[in-house]
């Protein structure tokens, strides 16, 4: 899978990772320091989820409660827009704070 962002003037390019939105020049600089020296084939769908959910929470500031995000996959095993339920959510968040 791949991720490209556009901007309005028809510009492409492809990202390990992007941010959009209020903040999303921080979020980028958080996701660039953690990604740097990272193999993408090393990557899996659980740590994925992770880096983006800590990253959220770095920039804004904030800890989350399950029903506070909104978390969507998009995988090779899993091609459809899934979002995950609340408890699938709350698993992430406690094995975020447990790493931390």
């Amino acid at each position: 899978p791949q991720l490209f962002k556009c901007d309005p003037a028809g510009y492409y390019i492809g990202f390990r990772a992007a941010a959009a939105g209020q903040k999303d020049q921080e979020a980028i600089n958080h996701l660039e320091k953690n990604l740097k020296n990272v193999n993408p084939d090393t990557f899996d769908e659980q740590t994925t989820i992770h880096t983006a959910i800590s990253s959220l929470q770095t920039v804004l500031g904030a800890e989350f409660k399950p029903s506070d995000i909104e978390v969507a996959v998009v995988s090779v095993a899993k091609p459809t827009f899934t979002c995950l339920p609340e408890n699938q959510i709350e698993a992430h968040l406690t094995a975020i704070a447990e790493k931390d």
